[in-house]
This record gives structure tokens, sequence and C-alpha cells, in this order.
């Protein structure tokens, strides 16, 4: 399958599309991690939390679905490919794992949840990752609903040195993809939401001209002069 948008060396490639079409044609081998954050399907937002922190999307209004949960199917296909880190493992059945990350969101407001949880057959001890969600939300325009920092996604790198190439088949405002042009790693982003796809593309071609696709993979060691929103 073509993508519907790609950097001139095809380091970034970008579908418009259900990733459940377009996984089936990625070739053998071209994957070196899954990082990404599905929609958990709690719909949160229909019962009126949070929805006046965020641009107004109107998403339901709009036909946008983009908290529905995704087929179990999704999931074998992704871990078929390579190594993953998936946010919001919880809410999924999958394989058994004794490895997990945390995102500790040093949250105060007593109805909404403290931490989130990612699910990782990386074999890596449990690790912790402090940051503030006011201050994430203070920080940057949301662009999506539930759209994670930039610094977190840095940080869910660091436990992949060898992956070149990151995929995100729920890539929502390409957040996974900024992180990965500031650590100089090729990506693939799938979204089926034409409007959340145009965000993608309008931030991702935005940070390639704060930070051209580096020409080697920075170690994490590095990622301290890189973690800017």
């Amino acid at each position: 399958m073509k993508p519907t948008w790609e950097t001139n060396d095809g380091a970034i490639r970008l579908y418009c599309a259900d990733c459940l079409d377009v996984l089936p044609t990625l070739e053998a081998g071209s994957v070196g991690a899954v990082v990404t954050d599905p929609p958990y399907g709690i719909e949160r937002f229909k019962k009126g939390f949070g929805t006046t922190r965020f641009k107004g999307h109107g998403c339901e209004k709009a036909g946008i679905t983009w908290d529905k949960k995704p087929e179990e199917s999704t999931f074998a296909s992704m871990l078929k490919i390579a190594p993953a880190i998936i946010w919001g493992g919880n809410n999924f059945s999958l394989p058994t794992s004794e490895y997990f990350l945390v995102w500790d969101k040093m949250q105060t407001v007593d109805n909404f949840a403290s931490a989130e949880l990612a699910w990782t057959n990386v074999k890596i001890p449990s690790k912790v990752f402090r940051y503030s969600i006011h201050q994430h939300n203070a920080d940057c325009d949301k662009d999506h609903p539930t759209q994670k920092p930039v610094k977190l996604m840095l940080w869910c790198l660091s436990f992949l040195p060898k992956a070149e190439t990151i995929l995100d088949p729920f890539m929502g405002s390409g957040t996974t993809i900024v992180a990965c042009i500031r650590t100089g790693r090729r990506a693939i982003g799938i979204e089926k939401e034409p409007k959340y796809f145009e965000i993608a593309v309008k931030r991702i071609q935005a940070e390639l001209n704060r930070h051209p696709l580096l020409d080697a993979i920075a170690p994490p060691s590095q990622l301290n002069l890189l973690q800017d929103d």
C-alpha cells in the first residue's frame, strides 16, 4: 500500500487508513519496534469528564469514533512485526508479560487517574516516568483528546536503542512520530481519521523544519538535549 504522505527520502511514511489494512503490507523486517497509544474504548469523554480541557474538537458530533476499542486481531498483527510498547495495555487482551512502564501523571484531582500503564514485551525492569499532566497541558496545545507528552514517548524510545524504524498504528496527532524525528529514527504512522491525520502531518512537517531528521540514532544519554515540546 502506498503511503498517503511521506518525506522525499521515505524516512517518514504516513497512512490515512485502518491499520488492519496496512499492517499486512509492511515488508518483513522493515520495523524495529512498535510504540503506540491505542484508543482504550472506555468512552470517558462521552461521560463528560475533562471535555473542557481541549480545543472543542466535537469528536462525537463530527462522527469521529476515536475512542473505539481496537479489534483483538489488531494486536496479534502488531506483535508479529516487532517488539512493542502499548499504552493502556491493561485495557486489552495481550499476552502475559512481567514487563511494564508507568507514567506517573502527578495528578492531584481525585476523579482522574494518577497514572497510566504501558504493556511491553521489551525485557526491561519495570520503570516509572514522572511528569505532571498539568505541566503537559500547560506546555502544549492539545490536538487530540488523549495526546501523550513528547517527553513520554522520548522516554519510551530510550528503551529501544537498536530500533531504527518505529511503527505507530494509532498515530493520532503524531506524537510518537515527532519523538522519532527528535531521535533520528525512521517512522511509520497510521491514522484512520482524516481530521487527526491532517493535524499529524502539519505537526510532523513543523517538527522536520525544527529538527531535520538526523543521520544516526541519538543515544539515550543525548535525549535530554532534544526534549523540548
